[in-house]
């Protein structure tokens, strides 16, 4: 008999990892684990933001704790994990949401494209690709041992050409290419016991492209615009929405479901823009 809808997609007694929970984004993942009654672990390097999320973790009735910690130090996430293990006594889930682009691998227009910022493009590069798979080889095994699920956290800019974003672009897609290669080894491993999937959003304001998209005026920049017009929902997607996407590949509800990508872009890829 297939479970009832509320117990299927319910996170309760499962330990959630969540990186760079810290951000615009990461908020929006608390706030959805929280209601799926998750026990969450938030990761990050703002220990306020950290602080805040638990706290709002707690009083929305779940149990949290955070961990200050860089997802591209090795050390760092061993002692988190040991930590996770005193405090819970399991791993049970991953959400890889640390990464970004950095402003100064952003290309400019104009600029001359064979004179890149190699040394910023490779920071971008180990932030987003490295950044989600050292976090997995510290935290993965012990997810496979219980059973459950990484969720990677892609972008539209994998699988079309966004221009200016170029070592975030190259990251992205090389996650696209990492989620399908480790759901397969997984399987080949540990049968349907761990899975790995990936969220493609669109676009949606956070702190790292709010410049790019929006004038201090909170108008839109000519890049904002041409955004919008190439996204049919004419708007950016709220944080919040991507909620849906993150509690079912995390749940019960995905459990057939393996080395796949949801794009919750509001169409944007989908449409040519003719």
């Amino acid at each position: 008999m297939v479970k009832e809808i509320e117990s299927l997609f319910s996170l309760k007694n499962k330990v959630v990892v969540v990186t760079g929970a810290t951000g615009v984004l990461g908020e929006a993942f608390i706030n959805g684990l929280c209601a799926a009654k998750a026990t969450i672990v938030v990761i990050g390097r703002n220990e306020d933001a950290a602080k805040l999320r638990v706290e709002e973790a707690k009083s929305a009735g779940c149990e949290a704790i955070y961990i200050l910690a860089d997802v591209l130090n090795e050390q760092n996430l061993i002692d988190a994990h040991a930590e996770i293990i005193k405090n819970f006594g399991q791993i049970d889930a991953l959400v890889n949401g640390a990464g970004g682009n950095i402003a100064e691998a952003v290309v400019q227009p104009g600029s001359d494209v064979f004179s890149l910022n190699i040394s910023a493009l490779k920071q971008a590069f180990d932030l987003n690709l490295f950044g989600t798979i050292v976090p997995t080889q510290i935290f993965g095994k012990e997810i496979a041992k219980n059973g459950g699920s990484i969720v990677n956290i892609s972008s539209v800019s994998a699988t079309q050409a966004v221009t200016r974003v170029l070592g975030y672009s190259l990251a992205k897609t090389a996650i696209d290419s990492y989620t399908k290669w480790m759901a397969v080894e997984l399987a080949n491993r540990y049968g349907d016991k761990v899975r790995m999937n990936a969220i493609v959003p669109g676009f949606f304001i956070t702190n790292q492209n709010r410049a790019l998209l929006t004038n201090p005026d909170e108008s839109l920049t000519a890049r904002g615009e041409a955004i919008i017009n190439k996204t049919p929902f004419k708007r950016f997607g709220s944080p919040n929405e991507l909620i849906g996407a993150l509690v079912y590949l995390l749940s019960d509800a995905s459990k057939f479901v393996n080395g796949e990508s949801i794009t919750v872009d509001g169409g944007f890829c989908a449409f040519s823009g003719v």
